[in-house]
């Protein structure tokens, strides 16, 4: 399942640099220091390194015919979460039930207007113990170069229980942890 995700040859990197012919490459590709290599590969190199990492993409991320195995593999490679412009309404669900955080740009902002280069680390503020539905958050973006922007998000955990879910890591440890009596507590980094 993991090898599989993202692997799809309707996927488009913009990270990665258009061919001779101006085409940009299509399928499960992706940069590691600077090496292009498959997405599965890049996630364990980032999982070894304890490097949580996230997914940007566009409109309605998540539309497809295998959304739950799509949250589930995106979990699994070690996806933190997804700031997209729009969400599938399944999708969105399913990524919160596997412990995956949805954002969503705000207003005109998008992956293209980010100018991302592939050198940039992020922190994302205002997950905390209070995080509540719909919340405003910051993207904060750290170049190579020492440069520093920050942009607004909304979090796409939609209602209370979602909250519980996504503090959990899961819908999976939310029931277990309901099961043992265990208060649902703050599983996620």
């Amino acid at each position: 399942m993991m090898r599989g995700t993202f692997a799809n040859v309707r996927i488009r990197n913009l990270m990665l640099p258009a061919d001779a012919e101006g085409r940009q490459p299509q399928g499960g590709y992706t940069l590691f220091d600077g090496q292009q290599t498959t997405v599965f590969a890049a996630a364990m190199r980032h999982l070894e390194r304890g490097t949580p990492t996230l997914i940007f993409a566009g409109e309605e991320y998540g539309t497809g015919s295998s959304r739950d195995w799509a949250a589930k593999g995106t979990r699994l490679l070690g996806v933190r979460a997804v700031i997209a412009r729009s969400y599938e309404r399944i999708h969105r669900a399913n990524l919160v039930g596997m412990g995956v955080l949805p954002l969503q740009f705000v207003a005109d902002d998008s992956v293209t207007s980010l100018g991302l280069r592939g050198d940039e680390t992020f922190d994302i503020l205002g997950i905390g113990p209070s995080l509540l539905p719909m919340q405003a958050l910051t993207l904060v973006i750290e170049r190579a170069n020492g440069e520093r922007s920050e942009r607004p998000l909304l979090c796409r955990i939609d209602t209370a229980i979602e909250v519980s879910y996504y503090r959990s890591g899961g819908i999976l440890p939310y029931v277990l942890g309901e099961l043992l009596g265990a208060p649902a507590g703050n599983t996620t980094d």
